[in-house]
């Protein structure tokens, strides 16, 4: 029995050595088993390079083990495994019911007991423990022997001792897990005869656990020789210090030497293969040379340009894959590489995987993405938790709806006379769920919602209700035959068994079945076997559950809890199904001696090399106090980062021919990223080495780039086109070469012609003439003002909502229309209780209002109503009473401050008493202004009649004569016209604007840098109120509107100084300026609707500044406006000056003037 190390940097050819050596022994005929042991990932990949080494000779005397392989080989050979196993889902649910008995036990972790988050870092401290040989003895002993001064470290262990030794008793009788497994395996060696006079090649680790090392002390007692091989330059001395990159691996040889001796092993002489040039480099000398100098201090510059070594700066990850794929694609076709020679790596797996599968399956590039996938999102697991969030959420939309969307339930269509697909009725009922806010018991009842306000009650219930209760009874039946049972007294194996059996019911394993056949029929062997996996797992983690807690009466609550912990834990691994495809994964699961190019991907400050920051429950220093006690654990953040180095050292020695490292300067939503330092080691290392990037390359350059396979040169070919027909850019003969080529080939040319078509197309419509227009729209003309406003905004929109009538898809909700609906009915009717009570806004009393107010909303919702319907819309109610009292408050200030009397509010012109505002057309039809004025108030003076139009808002809105000007703002000046049209009616006499307000209905946040008094705060809150409009002119009417006017009005938008009104700082006209706008407005309205009656629907939406009316439009799905496309700009409006305006007004009345705008 003998110890022989085999000593190589990265690539001199340990791995080779051992093959060799293997079949050598088969050469001479070794009569014992020949083994070689790796990681358990690497297992699949060592398992082919065997079979490649030996060739024809056989392998019934070698064999590739894993620690995890060999413990089943020991166990069938000589037994003892008498216990179920007990995977990571049973070990979560044996620590989380331990930690909800010992909650009240801990002192330093009863607060976190609970969460799942703990229960998986308890776990994992209780693994270390076992892999580095702690016992709850030895930590029990450990405590003890504490300082005083170190408390907080010993109620931590004593609290992780408690969970440790229930943790043993709970399993020690009928379960094992990995842990115990390996020491179990340490046991019975002794007993097995696979390894009596073998020969043992253990490759590809960097360092073994405390568990490891005392099975390969057994291994080297009952091997005739165990051959280890480490990554490093060469025996030497060990040291403490760990800045040097091999320190892991000669800490490791320090301990095997000391196991060796204790064990009275030989020592053979080593094999170092660093005596010769590097075998993996003998072609690559700049690799060989970054291999030998990266990690070397000082280093020693590379004088010549790099032939095998690259770095490419991306703009963001997109186009640093893309790049990373074209240049794959180059390499096989051009340099004769095959995929399998190729692995493309990374430290961020996550970040990149959805993006390269993207990209390589539109460069036809086969890969094998070494991931394990997180059960959770798979559809069956996906239905079992809906299923249970279905009950636990009182049948909420989202639960229900998870639960039919996932594909696995299929509705019958028994009963119902149209056949309708199962997406069809789940359609159906989820638009009749959402228009009608069903939930809870509702789903039990039969359904009658519309009935009251169906025309022909008959066929509503005929058409509608009898088929949707048809749908909905087939959905809900399993669903209350599960929830009858579940509901009851019952302990965690019925629980499963009626799982099981509503899966079975609902056909749910017969759908997959289904799917993994189809996956199977189409190639896709790679989701079917994910889907098999998921099947396997789901029992798994039903039978743990029985076998751990069967017995145990459990509330549904917390079967749900622990169900989601199992189903947390799994996760399910696939394995290559093709030879010929390139490796994506993590440097830390990559393992191949056979890549000859390697693409470092991600290579960013803080992601490459990964920082590592967690120290978790156990931090370095306690780790330091447990070391001097003798308690060695797992590596601490310091260490952590060296053995973070040594992983990247062994990434960059991977690839034998070519090297490239790419990173991008920004990720996907643009934020700025820096390069690792990494690259610039890389650069100081090779000072000629060029770091390439398109970002600045000329496009004759990056075309020629860009054109390496069909489909991806076509999507390329499609831009250079759009580019030349929109923008008339300048096309490179490159890609006029490539047109040619696919016009030539006739698989392709067909989409050439459909993309030309596409280019063609003009996204605009026609004019809709005739009475095809007119017969959208019911005579008399009759409109809102808010629709001509629309109009203004954007055609096309108002002829989907207005011509066609589109709807949304009717939600049960209250949304922002209903809240201004609702605050302004209350206003109305509070207006109407000051008035017939005979008060005066001027002096209400706050409390007398808050009550009045309550009381009013309360008596709105006192029937049926969404506002009672969830705890959501109960806040709402009390912050809109909140709102409306600050509101009223507010204005009962106004008219405290000024003289101006209410004199009606909601007047209606157009629908009743007064008459609407008629105007003519050019094309002689007339058109009818119909309005609802929220409050009309007066002041009478000198025999003068003032009036003042507030116009209420439940959201911010300032008044723009730029915008009126542009018809975006008509309201407040219609509703001017609207009172002025019908004087005679309202008062008897002649009216003069005094003006025109906006006031915003809400109760903002006040904020401060110190505290306010009630006076001030209550100063602020009509500040931030403050009315946006218009006033007349005139000081007097100005100072009746706030007598306590002095500089800048807090009440309205006006600025009084000692020379009067300031036209700069004030919202103001003139008499006169009254009427040119009103004038206008008629025009302004005319014109309008004289395009729409035209049957004018362009497709050309207004942007204001910032503001575009496509950012909340409802149908820009229909509209498709992209502002790329030469066919859709924006109508951009002109910033004017209010002179300009008022000018441009006068002369648009006196039919000088055309409307200036601009298009982008």
């Amino acid at each position: 029995m003998s110890l022989r190390f085999i000593y190589g940097r990265g690539g001199s050819g340990k791995s080779r050595f051992c093959l060799d050596d293997i079949k050598r022994k088969l050469e001479k005929g070794f009569d014992n088993r020949l083994i070689l042991l790796v990681p358990e990932q690497f297992s699949f990949e060592a398992e082919k390079n065997l079979l490649r080494a030996l060739g024809d000779m056989g392998t019934f005397k070698t064999e590739v083990l894993s620690f995890k392989r060999m413990a089943h080989r020991v166990f069938n050979e000589v037994g003892g495994i008498t216990h179920k196993r007990l995977n990571d889902s049973g070990k979560s649910m044996i620590l989380y019911k331990i930690l909800r008995e010992r909650e009240n036990d801990l002192k330093i972790f009863y607060k976190s007991s609970s969460k799942q988050g703990f229960i998986d870092i308890v776990s994992e401290v209780i693994t270390e423990f076992k892999r580095y040989n702690i016992t709850p003895e030895l930590l029990r002993d450990t405590i003890e022997k504490l300082k005083e001064d170190e408390l907080e470290l010993k109620y931590k262990l004593e609290d992780l001792y408690r969970v440790y030794i229930d943790f043993e008793i709970a399993i020690h009788k009928n379960y094992i897990d990995d842990e115990d497994e390996l020491t179990m395996l340490y046991e019975k060696l002794e007993e097995c005869s696979l390894f009596n006079g073998a020969e043992v090649w253990v490759d590809e680790f960097s360092t073994f656990t405390p568990q490891q090392y005392s099975i390969l002390s057994r291994l080297m007692k009952k091997s005739k020789r165990v051959n280890i091989s480490l990554n490093m330059d060469g025996s030497s001395e060990y040291k403490e210090e760990i800045d040097d990159i091999f320190w892991v691996a000669r800490n490791t040889e320090r301990k095997l030497l000391k196991i060796a001796e204790e064990n009275h092993v030989a020592y053979d002489k080593p094999i170092d293969l660093n005596k010769d040039c590097c075998y993996r480099f003998n072609n690559s000398y700049d690799i060989g040379h970054m291999e030998k100098y990266f990690f070397k201090y000082p280093f020693v510059p590379y004088r010549e340009e790099p032939d095998n070594i690259r770095i490419y700066k991306a703009l963001n990850n997109y186009e640093e894959i893309q790049w990373v794929a074209r240049n794959i694609i180059s390499k096989v076709r051009d340099d004769g590489y095959r995929f399998r020679d190729i692995a493309v790596v990374c430290r961020d797996l996550d970040n990149y995987k959805k993006i390269t599968r993207v990209i390589f399956d539109e460069y036809s590039i086969p890969y094998f993405l070494d991931e394990k996938r997180d059960v959770r999102d798979n559809p069956l697991v996906v239905l079992i938790l809906s299923v249970f969030d279905i009950f636990n959420k009182n049948w909420s939309y989202e639960s229900v709806f998870r639960y039919l969307k996932t594909g696995l339930i299929d509705l019958t269509n028994d009963g119902c006379e149209e056949q309708l697909t199962t997406k069809q009725k789940i359609d159906i009922l989820e638009n009749f769920v959402l228009a009608h806010g069903i939930k809870g018991k509702k789903w039990l009842e039969f359904w009658e919602y519309g009935l009251s306000n169906a025309k022909d009650k008959q066929e509503y219930t005929r058409d509608v209700l009898n088929v949707i209760n048809e749908i909905k009874d087939d959905v809900i039946n399993p669903l209350t035959t599960f929830g009858s049972k579940v509901a009851k007294k019952c302990n965690m194996r019925d629980l499963c068994t009626y799982v099981y059996e509503f899966l079975c019911e609902v056909g749910a394993f017969q759908k997959v079945d289904i799917w993994i056949e189809n996956f199977k029929a189409e190639g896709n062997t790679e989701r079917a076997d994910e889907y098999e996996q998921v099947v396997d797992v789901i029992f798994e983690v039903l039978d743990q559950m029985v076998e751990i807690m069967g017995d145990e009466v459990v509330s549904l609550d917390r079967f749900i809890e622990i169900l989601s912990m199992g189903f947390l834990k799994q996760e399910v691994g696939l394995i290559p199904i093709a030879l010929d495809q390139v490796i994506v994964g993590d440097i830390a699961r990559i393992k191949s001696h056979s890549i000859k190019a390697l693409y470092i991907i991600g290579v960013n400050d803080g992601v490459f090399p990964r920082v590592n920051r967690e120290e978790g429950i156990l931090s370095d220093n306690d780790r330091g106090i447990l070391k001097t006690e003798g308690v060695t654990l797992a590596s601490d953040t310091e260490t952590k980062m060296f053995e973070e180095n040594f992983l990247i050292y062994t990434t960059l020695t991977m690839a034998s021919e070519y090297l490239v490292l790419t990173y991008p300067i920004a990720d996907f939503e643009g934020k700025a990223q820096r390069s690792s330092i990494l690259i610039s080691r890389f650069k100081k290392l090779f000072p000629k080495l060029k770091e390439e990037s398109d970002i600045l390359k000329n496009k004759e350059d990056e075309a020629v780039d860009k054109i390496v396979a069909p489909e991806p040169t076509f999507n390329e070919l499609i831009s250079m086109m759009r580019s030349y027909y929109d923008d008339k850019e300048e096309v490179s003969s490159v890609w006029k070469n490539a047109y040619e080529w696919y016009k030539g080939k006739e698989e392709w040319n067909s989409r050439i012609e459909r993309v030309l078509s596409g280019l063609k197309y003009s996204n605009q419509v026609q004019t809709i003439r005739g009475e095809k227009i007119k017969a959208l729209y019911d005579k008399p003309y009759v409109f809102d003002v808010s629709r001509v406003e629309k109009y203004a905004q954007c055609p096309f929109a108002f002829y989907i909502q207005y011509g066609l009538k589109a709807k949304d898809r009717k939600i049960y909700e209250f949304g922002s229309p209903d809240f201004g609906t609702f605050v302004h009915e209350i206003l109305d009717k509070f207006t109407n209780k000051v008035k017939d009570e005979g008060r005066h806004w001027s002096d209400l009393d706050k409390k007398w209002s808050e009550s009045t107010i309550s009381s009013m909303i309360d008596e709105v919702i006192k029937d049926e109503s969404i506002l009672k319907s969830s705890a959501k819309y109960k806040y709402l109610v009390s912050k809109m009473k909140r709102i409306l009292t600050k509101s009223v408050s507010v204005i009962s200030e106004h008219f405290k401050r000024g003289s101006f009397e209410t004199l009606d509010s909601e007047i209606v012109f157009g629908d009743g008493k007064y008459k609407p505002i008629k105007l003519s057309l050019p094309s002689g039809d007339d058109i009818y202004l119909r309005g609802r004025v929220d409050r009309v108030d007066i002041l009478e003076d000198n025999g003068e009649v003032y009036i003042r139009i507030v116009d209420y808002k439940s959201g911010k809105k300032s008044f723009s004569l730029n915008e009126v000007y542009y018809g975006l703002q008509l309201q407040l000046l219609v509703y001017l016209d609207a009172i002025l049209s019908n004087e005679e009616e309202i008062l008897k006499k002649d009216i003069v604007p005094g003006a025109i307000l906006y006031f915003t209905i809400d109760d903002p946040m006040i904020s401060s840098s110190g505290e306010l008094s009630e006076e001030e705060v209550e100063q602020r809150l009509i500040k931030e109120l403050k009315m946006s409009g218009l006033l007349l002119k005139d000081p007097k009417v100005i100072k009746e509107m706030d007598k306590d006017i002095k500089g800048y009005s807090i009440i309205i938008p006006a600025y009084m100084g000692k020379d009067g009104i300031s036209e700069n700082n004030s919202s103001v006209a003139t008499r006169e300026q009254f009427k040119v706008i009103r004038e206008y407005v008629r025009q302004k309205v005319v014109d309008l609707c004289e395009d729409m009656l035209k049957g004018d629907i362009t497709i050309k939406p207004v942007k204001n500044g910032k503001y575009t009316c496509c950012s909340y439009c409802r149908f820009n799905a229909i509209c498709q406006f992209d502002y790329s496309l030469k066919d859709n700009k924006y109508c951009l409006l002109q910033k004017k000056d209010k002179e300009d305006i008022w000018k441009l007004m006068k002369e648009k009345i006196s039919g000088e003037e055309e409307l200036e705008h601009d298009e982008q």
